[in-house]
């Protein structure tokens, strides 16, 4: 039997424009609004990832992180 589907938590969230922009165009393709599919992102966040793409990418992102944040 399929778990029920329910939002149970709620936070503020402080996103860039691109990555925004991402979320919602990646929610409208899958027929989700925005909560939905930050829900299926995490939930299937292991089969969903590249594992050496995610470091790498983590690591360019964070050495960029402060220069963005001005």
């Amino acid at each position: 039997m399929p778990k029920r589907f329910r939002l149970t938590r709620r936070f503020p969230v402080a996103m860039t424009e691109d990555g925004y922009r991402r979320l919602k165009a990646f929610s409208k393709e899958a027929g989700l609004d925005e909560g939905e599919a930050l829900s299926f992102l995490f939930e299937n966040f292991n089969s969903v990832i590249d594992g050496e793409n995610l470091s790498h990418r983590l690591r360019l992102f964070n050495a960029e992180l402060e220069d963005r944040k001005r």
